[in-house]
């Protein structure tokens, strides 16, 4: 083999409703998982995700952000695109997952069973909302020593993540990322509050960890079968901690440092396919990945109806390549 196969996950922040629904209308597996993923997060809510993502009185524009809604239904859309790529000979030999995307990329590593990682994420999802107040995140295009040299920032705020060179999340209270917003309007420095209404990857949902840990105990992770790149730890691990479901919506995101990683542990040459809903990981890797490196980024999903016909041109050039 030529090439080695990384399957990217997103998490919040990338959701919208209708997201994976031209796979849902015309690809059986993808349909066939959505499915059965569905009626475990039914059985352990009482609500069906599919009713609300694909509710027909929503368009695409419109913002999906009820954490009860968005957590499962992006676990759900990632493990079914994956499922439906290993199915047509597109076998993974890493996985990374960004934030709540860890869920879906530990769960093809074989971390826990589907059943087991859908408990785990919904219950963290419950506890955000009924422990944790609201706030919110915002993406900034500018060199993050922005946030360490700008008081207004780095007084109302917390640095979530740092995505590439030019790009970084902030997190915090809704008001003060509002006064953030005006301050950045008035320097010319572009900015979006991501669809999101807590403050992950900071303070703002500190008030959940006793619980949400104390969830955790017990709870038995099989060592990844696939080697699973952390952006927490910005490293391969070989086996999860314990308190590892909670790292990954606690502690800032160090996608580069994971990407770092994944370029000096392989000789050949890698593929990144980003099967999160909105392809911003394709974005962030191209920019991450040296000049001079032979390696590939592609997407799959986007909101533009292209799902399917973004998925057969990687199949048709991975065929020339593998």
């Amino acid at each position: 083999m030529s090439n080695l196969i990384v399957f990217m996950f997103s998490g919040q922040g990338s959701q919208y409703y209708h997201m994976g629904q031209e796979f849902f209308a015309r690809q059986p597996v993808f349909r066939s998982w959505m499915l059965r993923l569905n009626d475990i997060v039914y059985e352990i809510t009482g609500e069906s995700v599919l009713n609300k993502l694909y509710d027909g009185q929503k368009t695409r524009s419109e913002v999906f952000s009820s954490i009860l809604y968005t957590y499962p239904a992006i676990f759900m859309v990632e493990y079914a695109l994956a499922q439906v790529c290993m199915e047509t000979g597109i076998i993974p030999d890493y996985v990374l997952g960004t934030s709540m995307g860890e869920f879906a990329a530990a769960a093809i590593a074989g971390v826990m069973t589907v059943e087991e990682i859908l408990k785990v994420l919904l219950e963290q999802a419950n506890l955000i909302k009924a422990c944790c107040p609201s706030g919110g995140m915002l993406a900034i295009l500018h060199d993050s020593s922005l946030y360490s040299e700008t008081a207004v920032i780095n007084r109302n705020s917390e640095l979530a993540s740092i995505n590439y060179n030019n790009h970084f999340v902030i997190s915090g209270k809704t008001e003060e990322l509002k006064e953030i917003e005006e301050f950045l309007r008035d320097k010319k420095i572009i900015s979006q509050l991501l669809p999101v209404t807590y403050g992950f990857h900071s303070s703002l949902i500190d008030s959940a960890a006793i619980r949400y840990l104390d969830f955790l105990k017990g709870k038995i992770y099989h060592k990844p079968r696939i080697p699973l790149a952390s952006c927490i730890q910005g490293r391969i691990l070989t086996q999860l901690p314990n308190a590892y479901f909670w790292e990954v919506a606690r502690k800032p995101i160090v996608f580069p440092e994971a990407l770092k990683e994944l370029e000096k542990q392989s000789s050949k040459n890698l593929v990144y396919l980003d099967l999160g809903p909105g392809g911003s990981l394709t974005s962030f890797a191209k920019r991450n990945i040296n000049i001079d490196s032979q390696s590939e980024v592609y997407n799959i999903m986007s909101p533009f109806n292209q799902d399917i016909k973004n998925l057969n041109k990687i199949k048709d050039r991975l065929a020339c390549r593998i």
